[in-house]
Protein backbone atom coordinates (compact mmCIF):
# COMPACT_ATOMS: atom_id res chain seq x y z
CA UNK A 1 0.00 0.00 0.00
CA UNK A 2 0.99 3.67 -0.72
CA UNK A 3 1.77 6.15 1.35
CA UNK A 4 -0.32 8.32 -1.02
CA UNK A 5 -3.86 5.95 -0.92
CA UNK A 6 -6.47 6.56 0.59
CA UNK A 7 -6.19 4.52 3.87
CA UNK A 8 -2.68 5.32 4.37
CA UNK A 9 -3.37 9.32 4.23
CA UNK A 10 -6.78 9.09 6.49
CA UNK A 11 -4.16 6.82 8.91
CA UNK A 12 -1.75 9.23 9.15
CA UNK A 13 -4.01 12.53 9.65
CA UNK A 14 -5.82 10.37 12.19
CA UNK A 15 -2.89 10.33 14.20
CA UNK A 16 -1.83 12.12 17.39
CA UNK A 17 1.08 14.47 17.29
CA UNK A 18 2.44 12.96 20.33
CA UNK A 19 1.57 9.32 18.35
CA UNK A 20 3.30 11.04 15.42
CA UNK A 21 6.57 11.97 17.50
CA UNK A 22 6.91 8.63 19.41
CA UNK A 23 7.93 6.85 15.91
CA UNK A 24 11.61 5.38 16.73
CA UNK A 25 14.12 6.73 14.72
CA UNK A 26 14.67 4.95 11.46
CA UNK A 27 11.01 3.51 11.86
CA UNK A 28 9.87 6.18 9.44
CA UNK A 29 12.06 4.80 6.28
CA UNK A 30 11.49 1.33 7.49
CA UNK A 31 7.65 1.93 6.76
CA UNK A 32 8.66 3.19 3.54
CA UNK A 33 10.86 0.94 2.77
CA UNK A 34 8.31 -1.80 3.65
CA UNK A 35 5.85 -0.28 1.41
CA UNK A 36 8.05 -0.47 -1.75
CA UNK A 37 9.40 -4.10 -1.21
CA UNK A 38 7.21 -5.41 -4.05
CA UNK A 39 9.20 -3.02 -6.59
CA UNK A 40 6.48 -0.61 -7.14
CA UNK A 41 7.10 3.08 -6.86
CA UNK A 42 5.17 4.86 -4.25
CA UNK A 43 2.06 7.13 -4.44
CA UNK A 44 3.98 10.41 -3.60
CA UNK A 45 6.15 9.72 -6.71
CA UNK A 46 2.79 9.37 -9.62
CA UNK A 47 1.29 12.12 -8.00
CA UNK A 48 4.30 14.77 -8.21
CA UNK A 49 4.85 12.96 -11.80
CA UNK A 50 1.50 14.36 -12.90
CA UNK A 51 2.09 17.97 -11.37
CA UNK A 52 5.80 17.86 -13.42
CA UNK A 53 3.68 16.51 -16.42
CA UNK A 54 0.95 19.25 -16.61
CA UNK A 55 3.78 21.70 -15.67
CA UNK A 56 5.88 20.82 -18.54
CA UNK A 57 3.54 21.12 -21.31
CA UNK A 58 3.06 24.78 -19.74
CA UNK A 59 7.06 25.19 -19.28
CA UNK A 60 7.83 23.65 -22.49
CA UNK A 61 5.39 25.50 -24.95
CA UNK A 62 7.34 28.65 -24.19
CA UNK A 63 10.72 27.08 -24.03
CA UNK A 64 10.47 26.02 -27.53
CA UNK A 65 9.74 29.01 -29.31
CA UNK A 66 12.68 31.49 -27.30
CA UNK A 67 15.66 30.41 -29.76
CA UNK A 68 13.15 31.25 -32.58
CA UNK A 69 12.11 34.13 -31.10
CA UNK A 70 15.09 35.26 -30.07
CA UNK A 71 17.97 34.66 -32.41
CA UNK A 72 15.50 34.62 -36.16
CA UNK A 73 13.41 37.41 -34.84
CA UNK A 74 15.19 39.60 -32.92
CA UNK A 75 18.58 39.19 -34.92
CA UNK A 76 20.51 38.78 -31.61
CA UNK A 77 24.35 37.24 -32.06
CA UNK A 78 25.17 33.67 -30.58
CA UNK A 79 27.39 35.63 -28.51
CA UNK A 80 24.29 37.78 -27.14
CA UNK A 81 21.89 34.42 -27.44
CA UNK A 82 24.45 32.09 -24.66
CA UNK A 83 24.34 34.64 -22.06
CA UNK A 84 19.92 35.24 -22.39
CA UNK A 85 20.19 31.17 -22.74
CA UNK A 86 22.37 31.31 -19.59
CA UNK A 87 20.54 33.48 -17.72
CA UNK A 88 17.62 31.70 -18.62
CA UNK A 89 18.76 28.21 -16.71
CA UNK A 90 21.00 30.32 -14.53
CA UNK A 91 19.19 32.91 -13.07
CA UNK A 92 17.80 30.75 -9.81
CA UNK A 93 21.03 29.84 -8.80
CA UNK A 94 20.90 31.38 -5.41
CA UNK A 95 17.15 31.38 -5.17
CA UNK A 96 17.60 27.28 -5.01
CA UNK A 97 19.43 27.68 -1.55
CA UNK A 98 16.83 29.65 0.08
CA UNK A 99 14.17 27.62 -1.43
CA UNK A 100 15.70 24.09 0.03
CA UNK A 101 16.40 25.57 3.05
CA UNK A 102 13.23 26.57 3.37
CA UNK A 103 11.81 23.51 2.56
CA UNK A 104 13.73 21.64 4.88
CA UNK A 105 12.80 24.16 8.00
CA UNK A 106 9.40 22.13 9.22
CA UNK A 107 9.27 19.38 6.74
CA UNK A 108 7.65 22.39 4.04
CA UNK A 109 8.27 20.57 1.26
CA UNK A 110 5.19 20.73 -0.41
CA UNK A 111 4.31 24.79 0.29
CA UNK A 112 7.75 25.90 -0.73
CA UNK A 113 7.10 23.74 -3.84
CA UNK A 114 3.62 24.77 -4.61
CA UNK A 115 4.82 28.69 -4.41
CA UNK A 116 7.50 28.06 -7.08
CA UNK A 117 4.84 26.29 -9.55
CA UNK A 118 2.73 29.29 -8.73
CA UNK A 119 5.42 31.82 -9.65
CA UNK A 120 6.06 30.01 -12.58
CA UNK A 121 2.43 29.69 -13.89
CA UNK A 122 2.04 33.41 -13.42
CA UNK A 123 4.98 34.28 -15.89
CA UNK A 124 3.23 33.28 -18.43
CA UNK A 125 1.03 36.56 -17.85
CA UNK A 126 4.15 38.17 -17.46
CA UNK A 127 4.54 37.36 -21.31
CA UNK A 128 1.72 38.46 -22.29
CA UNK A 129 1.38 42.05 -20.35
CA UNK A 130 5.35 42.26 -21.60
CA UNK A 131 4.20 43.29 -25.19
CA UNK A 132 6.99 42.16 -27.14
CA UNK A 133 9.25 44.62 -24.52
CA UNK A 134 12.84 43.01 -24.03
CA UNK A 135 12.56 44.54 -20.17
CA UNK A 136 9.42 42.52 -19.46
CA UNK A 137 10.45 39.70 -21.63
CA UNK A 138 12.95 39.06 -19.06
CA UNK A 139 11.64 39.87 -16.04
CA UNK A 140 8.86 37.17 -17.11
CA UNK A 141 11.60 34.77 -17.67
CA UNK A 142 13.41 35.25 -14.95
CA UNK A 143 10.10 34.91 -12.56
CA UNK A 144 9.33 31.66 -14.22
CA UNK A 145 13.41 30.93 -13.38
CA UNK A 146 12.75 32.03 -10.40
CA UNK A 147 9.70 29.30 -9.80
CA UNK A 148 11.20 26.16 -10.85
CA UNK A 149 14.22 27.07 -8.78
CA UNK A 150 12.48 27.23 -5.75
CA UNK A 151 10.12 24.15 -6.41
CA UNK A 152 13.24 21.56 -8.02
CA UNK A 153 15.34 20.74 -4.51
CA UNK A 154 11.42 20.40 -2.37
CA UNK A 155 10.09 18.10 -5.26
CA UNK A 156 13.21 16.01 -5.86
CA UNK A 157 13.11 15.94 -2.08
CA UNK A 158 9.31 14.58 -1.37
CA UNK A 159 11.01 12.07 -4.03
CA UNK A 160 13.47 10.92 -2.06
CA UNK A 161 11.81 10.82 1.21
CA UNK A 162 8.88 8.68 -0.12
CA UNK A 163 10.85 6.24 -1.62
CA UNK A 164 13.30 3.38 -0.25
CA UNK A 165 17.33 3.36 -1.08
CA UNK A 166 17.46 0.66 -2.98
CA UNK A 167 14.94 1.93 -5.20
CA UNK A 168 15.68 5.85 -5.82
CA UNK A 169 17.03 5.22 -9.44
CA UNK A 170 13.51 3.69 -10.34
CA UNK A 171 11.28 6.79 -8.47
CA UNK A 172 13.86 9.63 -10.20
CA UNK A 173 13.40 7.46 -13.71
CA UNK A 174 9.52 7.30 -13.23
CA UNK A 175 9.29 10.52 -11.83
CA UNK A 176 11.33 11.87 -14.95
CA UNK A 177 9.51 10.04 -17.62
CA UNK A 178 6.28 11.67 -16.65
CA UNK A 179 7.99 15.14 -16.29
CA UNK A 180 9.71 14.11 -19.88
CA UNK A 181 5.85 13.24 -21.18
CA UNK A 182 5.06 17.34 -20.86
CA UNK A 183 8.05 18.06 -22.22
CA UNK A 184 7.38 15.91 -25.04
CA UNK A 185 3.74 17.19 -25.34
CA UNK A 186 4.94 21.15 -24.76
CA UNK A 187 6.41 21.58 -27.80
CA UNK A 188 3.95 19.76 -29.63
CA UNK A 189 1.27 21.88 -28.64
CA UNK A 190 3.27 25.22 -29.53
CA UNK A 191 3.76 23.98 -32.70
CA UNK A 192 0.13 23.40 -33.06
CA UNK A 193 -0.69 26.89 -31.95
CA UNK A 194 1.66 28.39 -34.28
CA UNK A 195 0.53 26.94 -37.23
CA UNK A 196 -3.23 27.61 -36.27
CA UNK A 197 -2.97 31.11 -35.46
CA UNK A 198 -0.61 32.14 -37.87
CA UNK A 199 2.44 32.63 -35.51
CA UNK A 200 0.69 34.04 -32.76
CA UNK A 201 3.22 33.73 -29.58
CA UNK A 202 0.34 35.39 -27.07
CA UNK A 203 -1.79 31.94 -28.06
CA UNK A 204 1.02 30.11 -26.47
CA UNK A 205 1.97 31.97 -23.39
CA UNK A 206 -2.35 31.59 -22.44
CA UNK A 207 -2.25 28.25 -23.16
CA UNK A 208 0.56 27.66 -21.49
CA UNK A 209 -0.21 29.57 -18.22
CA UNK A 210 -3.89 27.51 -18.06
CA UNK A 211 -1.38 24.57 -17.93
CA UNK A 212 0.21 26.13 -15.12
CA UNK A 213 -2.23 26.47 -13.14
CA UNK A 214 -3.83 22.65 -13.51
CA UNK A 215 -0.22 21.62 -12.32
CA UNK A 216 -0.87 24.25 -9.07
CA UNK A 217 -4.58 22.84 -8.38
CA UNK A 218 -2.84 19.05 -9.03
CA UNK A 219 -0.34 19.31 -6.31
CA UNK A 220 -2.55 20.92 -3.77
CA UNK A 221 -5.15 18.62 -4.40
CA UNK A 222 -2.99 14.69 -4.59
CA UNK A 223 0.59 15.43 -3.08
CA UNK A 224 1.31 14.93 0.95
CA UNK A 225 2.03 17.84 2.24
CA UNK A 226 4.04 18.77 5.66
CA UNK A 227 1.72 17.12 7.78
CA UNK A 228 2.07 13.23 6.56
CA UNK A 229 3.53 11.24 9.17
CA UNK A 230 5.38 9.14 7.24
CA UNK A 231 7.68 12.46 6.03
CA UNK A 232 7.62 14.49 8.78
CA UNK A 233 8.86 11.88 10.81
CA UNK A 234 12.08 11.24 8.24
CA UNK A 235 12.53 15.01 7.99
CA UNK A 236 12.80 15.24 12.29
CA UNK A 237 14.91 12.13 13.00
CA UNK A 238 18.08 12.93 11.81
CA UNK A 239 21.26 14.08 14.66
CA UNK A 240 21.00 17.82 16.03
CA UNK A 241 24.63 18.11 14.41
CA UNK A 242 22.64 18.29 11.16
CA UNK A 243 19.21 19.63 11.72
CA UNK A 244 20.06 23.31 12.12
CA UNK A 245 23.22 23.58 10.66
CA UNK A 246 23.80 26.17 7.01
CA UNK A 247 23.22 25.07 3.52
CA UNK A 248 26.79 25.73 3.46
CA UNK A 249 27.93 23.12 6.00
CA UNK A 250 26.89 20.04 4.01
CA UNK A 251 29.89 20.69 2.48
CA UNK A 252 31.24 18.81 4.92
CA UNK A 253 30.62 15.46 4.07
CA UNK A 254 33.19 14.62 1.77
CA UNK A 255 31.09 11.97 -0.80
CA UNK A 256 28.92 15.17 -0.82
CA UNK A 257 31.53 17.49 -2.18
CA UNK A 258 33.07 14.70 -5.02
CA UNK A 259 29.53 14.57 -6.37
CA UNK A 260 28.79 18.20 -6.24
CA UNK A 261 32.55 18.68 -8.10
CA UNK A 262 31.94 16.35 -10.62
CA UNK A 263 28.30 17.66 -11.26
CA UNK A 264 29.79 20.94 -11.51
CA UNK A 265 32.74 19.71 -13.67
CA UNK A 266 30.64 18.22 -16.13
CA UNK A 267 28.13 20.96 -16.19
CA UNK A 268 30.92 23.22 -17.37
CA UNK A 269 31.33 21.93 -20.26
CA UNK A 270 27.71 21.43 -21.11
CA UNK A 271 27.10 23.76 -23.72
CA UNK A 272 22.82 23.93 -23.81
CA UNK A 273 20.11 21.92 -25.37
CA UNK A 274 19.44 25.18 -27.56
CA UNK A 275 22.62 25.56 -28.79
CA UNK A 276 22.65 22.15 -30.01
CA UNK A 277 18.90 22.70 -31.76
CA UNK A 278 20.71 25.69 -33.20
CA UNK A 279 23.69 24.22 -34.87
CA UNK A 280 21.25 21.20 -37.01
CA UNK A 281 18.96 23.74 -38.02
CA UNK A 282 22.27 25.77 -39.11
CA UNK A 283 23.45 22.37 -41.02
CA UNK A 284 20.14 21.12 -42.25
CA UNK A 285 18.66 24.37 -43.18
CA UNK A 286 15.08 23.02 -42.73
CA UNK A 287 12.23 25.35 -41.86
CA UNK A 288 11.83 27.86 -39.04
CA UNK A 289 8.26 27.13 -38.57
CA UNK A 290 9.75 22.96 -37.46
CA UNK A 291 12.19 24.35 -34.96
CA UNK A 292 10.09 23.62 -31.90
CA UNK A 293 9.18 20.32 -33.09
CA UNK A 294 13.15 19.76 -32.62
CA UNK A 295 13.41 18.60 -28.60
CA UNK A 296 10.41 16.35 -29.17
CA UNK A 297 13.37 14.05 -30.47
CA UNK A 298 15.03 13.80 -27.57
CA UNK A 299 12.48 14.01 -25.53
CA UNK A 300 10.69 10.75 -26.70
CA UNK A 301 14.05 8.89 -26.40
CA UNK A 302 14.59 10.24 -22.36
CA UNK A 303 10.85 9.19 -22.07
CA UNK A 304 11.76 6.00 -23.15
CA UNK A 305 14.84 5.23 -21.41
CA UNK A 306 14.54 7.54 -18.23
CA UNK A 307 12.49 4.23 -16.07
CA UNK A 308 15.17 1.54 -17.28
CA UNK A 309 18.14 3.70 -16.42
CA UNK A 310 17.00 4.14 -13.25
CA UNK A 311 16.54 0.59 -12.93
CA UNK A 312 20.00 0.20 -14.40
CA UNK A 313 21.46 2.33 -11.68
CA UNK A 314 19.65 0.55 -8.86
CA UNK A 315 21.33 -2.62 -10.05
CA UNK A 316 25.02 -1.73 -10.93
CA UNK A 317 25.47 1.62 -9.50
CA UNK A 318 24.73 4.93 -10.49
CA UNK A 319 28.15 6.31 -11.23
CA UNK A 320 28.40 4.37 -14.03
CA UNK A 321 25.22 5.39 -16.07
CA UNK A 322 25.92 9.43 -14.87
CA UNK A 323 29.00 9.23 -16.73
CA UNK A 324 28.17 6.77 -19.79
CA UNK A 325 25.22 9.66 -20.39
CA UNK A 326 27.68 12.29 -20.33
CA UNK A 327 29.76 9.96 -22.64
CA UNK A 328 26.53 9.79 -24.94
CA UNK A 329 26.79 13.72 -25.18
CA UNK A 330 30.27 13.64 -25.95
CA UNK A 331 29.33 11.49 -28.75
CA UNK A 332 26.36 14.30 -29.81
CA UNK A 333 28.86 16.47 -30.36
CA UNK A 334 31.34 15.20 -32.48
CA UNK A 335 28.60 14.16 -34.72
CA UNK A 336 28.06 17.48 -35.19
CA UNK A 337 31.96 17.90 -36.05
CA UNK A 338 31.96 15.20 -38.46
CA UNK A 339 30.64 15.36 -42.28
CA UNK A 340 27.38 13.89 -41.65
CA UNK A 341 24.82 15.51 -43.19
CA UNK A 342 20.65 15.06 -43.24
CA UNK A 343 18.52 12.71 -41.28
CA UNK A 344 21.08 10.56 -39.81
CA UNK A 345 22.73 13.68 -38.47
CA UNK A 346 19.25 14.85 -37.66
CA UNK A 347 18.23 11.18 -35.27
CA UNK A 348 21.80 10.81 -34.53
CA UNK A 349 22.16 14.23 -32.41
CA UNK A 350 18.45 13.50 -31.07
CA UNK A 351 18.84 10.25 -29.52
CA UNK A 352 21.90 10.88 -27.94
CA UNK A 353 20.75 13.85 -26.27
CA UNK A 354 17.94 12.02 -25.57
CA UNK A 355 20.51 9.05 -23.41
CA UNK A 356 22.01 11.70 -22.22
CA UNK A 357 18.84 13.35 -19.99
CA UNK A 358 17.87 9.54 -19.12
CA UNK A 359 21.05 8.55 -17.91
CA UNK A 360 22.21 11.62 -15.63
CA UNK A 361 18.84 13.87 -14.98
CA UNK A 362 17.40 11.40 -12.28
CA UNK A 363 20.26 9.53 -11.81
CA UNK A 364 22.22 12.43 -10.24
CA UNK A 365 19.54 12.85 -7.74
CA UNK A 366 19.73 8.78 -6.96
CA UNK A 367 23.29 9.44 -6.71
CA UNK A 368 23.08 12.35 -4.35
CA UNK A 369 20.76 11.33 -1.93
CA UNK A 370 22.46 8.36 0.02
CA UNK A 371 24.92 10.80 1.17
CA UNK A 372 22.67 13.42 2.63
CA UNK A 373 20.79 13.46 5.66
CA UNK A 374 17.30 13.11 5.50
CA UNK A 375 16.29 16.37 7.19
CA UNK A 376 18.67 17.87 4.52
CA UNK A 377 17.34 16.59 1.53
CA UNK A 378 16.03 19.53 -0.10
CA UNK A 379 18.85 21.69 1.14
CA UNK A 380 21.51 18.91 -0.46
CA UNK A 381 19.47 18.81 -3.70
CA UNK A 382 19.65 22.84 -3.72
CA UNK A 383 23.26 22.96 -3.43
CA UNK A 384 24.00 20.57 -5.71
CA UNK A 385 21.57 21.93 -8.83
CA UNK A 386 22.80 25.45 -8.14
CA UNK A 387 26.70 23.88 -8.57
CA UNK A 388 25.36 22.53 -11.83
CA UNK A 389 23.44 25.26 -12.97
CA UNK A 390 26.02 27.98 -12.40
CA UNK A 391 28.66 25.63 -14.34
CA UNK A 392 26.05 25.60 -17.19
CA UNK A 393 25.69 29.01 -17.11
CA UNK A 394 29.57 29.81 -17.48
CA UNK A 395 29.44 26.84 -20.47
CA UNK A 396 26.63 28.38 -22.72
CA UNK A 397 28.26 31.77 -22.28
CA UNK A 398 32.02 30.44 -23.06
CA UNK A 399 30.33 28.87 -25.83
CA UNK A 400 28.66 31.62 -26.94
CA UNK A 401 31.62 33.73 -27.14
CA UNK A 402 33.65 30.85 -28.81
CA UNK A 403 31.33 30.85 -31.79
CA UNK A 404 30.92 34.98 -32.10
CA UNK A 405 34.86 35.18 -32.12
CA UNK A 406 36.48 32.24 -33.97
CA UNK A 407 33.16 30.45 -35.63
CA UNK A 408 31.19 27.02 -35.50
CA UNK A 409 33.87 24.64 -35.82
CA UNK A 410 36.61 26.08 -33.43
CA UNK A 411 33.63 26.57 -31.04
CA UNK A 412 32.81 22.81 -31.32
CA UNK A 413 35.73 21.59 -30.74
CA UNK A 414 36.14 23.46 -27.88
CA UNK A 415 33.57 21.55 -26.43
CA UNK A 416 34.60 18.41 -27.51
CA UNK A 417 38.03 18.66 -25.55
CA UNK A 418 36.42 20.17 -22.58
CA UNK A 419 34.29 17.43 -22.25
CA UNK A 420 36.60 14.94 -22.47
CA UNK A 421 38.81 16.62 -19.80
CA UNK A 422 35.86 16.99 -17.98
CA UNK A 423 34.61 12.86 -17.87
CA UNK A 424 38.12 12.02 -17.30
CA UNK A 425 37.61 14.56 -14.10
CA UNK A 426 34.34 13.16 -12.92
CA UNK A 427 35.51 9.62 -12.84
CA UNK A 428 38.00 10.52 -10.39
CA UNK A 429 35.78 12.63 -8.55
CA UNK A 430 32.63 10.67 -8.11
CA UNK A 431 32.40 8.57 -4.63
CA UNK A 432 32.37 4.46 -5.23
CA UNK A 433 28.67 2.80 -4.05
CA UNK A 434 30.52 1.94 -1.08
CA UNK A 435 31.64 5.26 0.08
CA UNK A 436 28.03 6.07 -0.06
CA UNK A 437 26.94 5.36 3.42
CA UNK A 438 25.39 7.32 6.69
CA UNK A 439 25.88 10.62 5.82
CA UNK A 440 25.06 11.76 9.01
CA UNK A 441 27.70 10.76 10.89
CA UNK A 442 30.09 12.36 8.13
CA UNK A 443 28.27 15.65 8.48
Amino acid sequence: MYLASTDAVAKAKAKTKPEAEAVPEGAAEAKAEGKAKRGRVAGPVIALGAVSLVTDISSEMVTAVLPLYFVLQLGLSPLQFGFLDGLYNGVTAFVRLLGGYAADRGGRHKLVAGGGYALSALSRLGLLLAGGATAGIGAALAADRIGKGVRTAPRDALISLSSPPDTLGRAFGVHRAMDTTGALLGPLAAFALLWATADAYNAVFVVSFCFGLLGVLMLVAFVPGRHDATLVAATRREPSTTKRGRVVDLLRIPAFRRVLGAAALLGAATIGDAFLYLLLQRRLDFAVSWFPLLPLGAAAVYLLLAVPAGRLADRVGRRVPFLAGHAALLGGYVLLLCPTDGLPLLVGVLLLLGIFYAATDGVLMALATPVLPRGRRASGMAVLQTGQALARLVAAAGFGAAWTLWGVGPALTCAVLALTVALAGAALLLPRTGSLQNPERQA
